[in-house]
């Protein structure tokens, strides 16, 4: 792959949305040599002065916007990054930078063994391209695995702490001896040293839940003291949600680290209209100094591996022995009064409603015609209880299945997007046939519905939500922002015609309105279309660059 250099550009006559928050106003901007060289002043001001390069490519911006790159705070990309050149659901819609290492489960570091159980287990959120070897095993050369293939997007690198988890103490459901804290601090210091951003955890997956809110202060004392922040999916979105959130704010304010809650809102019926509640929680500990920020997605379902359903205690194991369980009559019975009548803690307590559990997508081809159906209208048609389809489709896709889960509230999500601690994750899974439309509509939603049809927030606002706040959570002071020697990364769209396509029938159409994106000022999407430039790399964290 040869790389591309940053050309000369001149964007002339744009609205520029600086990520200050302050109102907008028309100006010229020079790149060079991939940073912003100069910004005009305010073109409306009697007398102002444009730029100009004669070498420079120009882009006349008349009745375009131009921000910085969206930052991506919750992307499934781990393996897209290094496998998908074009990577068309985020650079289409002006992503530049994305944070992966999601949810406790990732790819680094590991063992050999458990490298083998990842790659099953988190098959529906990633697949598992063939291209790839997976020869990698520290934090590290996961990273420079990424810089040496290019990639269309930066990314940021949270440690998983369910993988760490499954390294040092395996899948099974009892507390780490002192020993074994000991070897996952370890692990954790070592991953921020070699360019980690934070850590995340997945607490209603195997075997990240299984960890006591004491192990996991311990762990975020290590991340604290590297510059990190804290990245939780909470053990509970539904039943038990604010004390679950209640916990992270615990760990922040015991380890002293910052905490960002990844896809934060209420979910399912039992929490209609309570974002409130969630957020005055959070400004009750920021107010005694505990560092929160927040972001959510701008759509009411979620998206997960049907396996996230099974109780704990039938995950417990590895594959095989879950395969197994779910092979026992008896067994299969206790799961399914536990999943559908107790409210397993894999469904975060609430008993499943097979109607909202659509399949999105599959490992194997000769389970496709699943796909875009739910639960209960596969067991309509085959007469057979719902739980019978759930176990048989688990055991035939080995796991591998992705799901829609339809339990969100739109006044919670215009709620929490309102935040001032709040920024934009997609949250989106890229695989299957029918993935969440959030992986490639996220961030033109927001521009278009909820800023310009909506009205929830000015477009000024939009972009310190999905730009300026992101960067700043992550230590990233060259971006985020459009100023005199920034790092260009880059969106010119349109706010008058800027709108996601991505329907859940057609969940990969890409957005409209984006004309160009910029990373490091090389040029990744130009006339709406993508170039073949692959200028991203994995961006490393603050103990890193110390």
């Amino acid at each position: 792959m040869t790389p591309h250099a940053a050309p000369e550009i001149l964007l002339r006559g744009a609205l520029i949305l600086d990520g200050s928050g302050a109102a907008p106003g028309t100006a010229d901007v020079l790149l060079r040599d991939g940073v912003i060289a100069a910004v005009s002043g305010c073109l409306e001001t009697p007398g102002a002065r444009r730029l100009d390069s004669p070498g420079a490519r120009r882009i006349e911006a008349d009745g375009l916007a131009l921000a910085p790159g969206f930052i991506d705070m919750h992307a499934h990309s781990d393996l897209a990054v290094l496998a998908d050149g074009d990577h068309l659901a985020k650079t289409l819609q002006g992503v530049t930078t994305e944070v992966i290492g999601q949810d406790g489960l990732s790819y680094a570091p590991v063992t050999d063994e458990t490298m083998t159980i990842i790659r099953q287990q988190i098959a529906g959120w990633n697949g598992e391209p063939a291209e790839l070897d997976f020869a990698w095993r520290s934090v590290g050369e996961y990273l420079e695995e990424i810089d040496s293939r290019g990639a269309a997007t930066h990314v940021a690198y949270l440690l998983p702490q369910g993988t760490i988890r499954m390294n040092v103490v395996g899948t099974e459901n009892r507390a780490a001896t002192a020993d074994e804290l000991a070897q996952m601090r370890e692990q954790v210091a070592r991953g921020m040293a070699e360019g980690a951003f934070g850590l995340s955890s997945g607490l209603t997956y195997v075997p990240g839940m299984f960890a006591s809110t004491d192990e996991l202060v311990a762990l975020c004392e290590v991340v604290a003291g590297h510059g990190g922040y804290y990245s939780p999916h909470q053990r509970s979105y539904g039943a038990g949600a604010l004390a679950a959130y209640q916990e992270m704010v615990e760990i922040g304010a015991r380890s002293g680290c910052p905490v960002h809650l990844t896809h934060a809102t209420m979910n399912f019926p039992e929490n209609r209209g309570r974002a409130g509640e969630l957020l005055s929680l959070v400004d009750q500990a920021i107010a005694r100094g505990v560092d929160i920020t927040l972001d959510s997605y701008p759509y009411l379902p979620g998206s997960t591996t049907l396996s996230a359903l099974l109780p704990s205690r039938a995950a417990t194991g590895g594959v095989e022995a879950t395969l197994e369980r779910l092979t026992d009559p008896d067994e299969r019975d206790l799961i399914a009064h536990q999943v559908e009548v107790l409210g397993s803690d894999g469904c975060h307590g609430v008993p499943v409603d097979w109607t909202g559990i659509e399949i999105a997508g599959v490992r194997h081809d000769h389970l496709r015609d699943r796909v875009g159906r739910t639960i209960a209208d596969l067991a309509a048609t085959e007469h057979r209880p719902p739980a019978d389809v759930f176990f048989d489709l688990l055991i035939q896709d080995r796991l591998g299945t992705s799901i829609l889960q339809h339990v969100g509230d739109e006044e919670n999500v215009r709620t929490v997007m309102r935040h001032a601690r709040h920024m934009g994750g997609s949250d989106g899974i890229l695989v299957g046939d029918k993935p969440h439309p959030r992986g490639a509509g996220t961030f033109a939603r927001y521009l278009g519905h909820y800023v310009r049809e909506q009205g929830v927030l000015s477009l000024a606002e939009a972009v310190v939500h999905l730009c300026a706040r992101p960067a700043q959570r992550l230590g990233l002071r060259d971006r985020g922002t459009i100023a005199e020697g920034k790092v260009a990364d880059l969106v010119l769209f349109d706010p008058a015609t800027i709108a996601d396509r991505a329907t859940f029938d057609q969940p990969r159409l890409a957005p409209t309105g984006i004309h160009e994106v910029l990373s490091e000022g090389i040029p990744v999407v130009t006339e709406g279309v993508r170039t073949d430039a692959r200028p991203g790399r994995a961006l490393r964290g603050p103990a890193w660059r110390r």
